[in-house]
């Protein structure tokens, strides 16, 4: 019986744990939106910053909701504290230098690299 209370706090500590950030896409990323415009990401486990070309930068808090993984394509669902949610897509299996930033309804916002800012076709270009 003494058990079950133990049980219980390691669910809520796990549940707890799983609403920051994943390691997969936490720390810098170059982005580039569809217009050209270039910022830079930095992803925390409970929050990001995001630093435009004139180096401004605004930081908003998140929560990781989902975990997608098909045909070693990786998807995680974030909400904004604000209500808007996001995902962030690793489109080339076992290839997590490079993604996408979707809108809620599968819109490409922006692509993201680890170390140079990438072109959406590049992204889906065959090899």
């Amino acid at each position: 019986m003494k058990k079950l209370p133990i049980q219980i706090l390691s669910l809520l500590l796990l549940l707890l744990a799983s609403c920051s950030g994943s390691d997969t896409y936490r720390g810098a990323w170059k982005a580039l939106a569809k217009n050209g415009a270039q910022y830079e990401i930095v992803f925390d486990a409970k929050t990001f910053t995001v630093k435009d070309s004139t180096r401004k930068t605004e930081q908003y808090k998140y929560t990781q909701n989902s975990v997608s993984i098909k045909n070693s394509v990786e998807t995680y669902g974030i909400n904004l504290s604000d209500g808007r949610k996001f995902k962030i897509n690793f489109p080339i299996a076992k290839d997590e230098s490079v993604g996408l930033i979707k809108d809620a309804n599968d819109r490409p916002l922006y692509t993201i690299g680890r170390t140079k800012f990438v072109q959406y076709d590049d992204l889906f270009k065959l090899q």
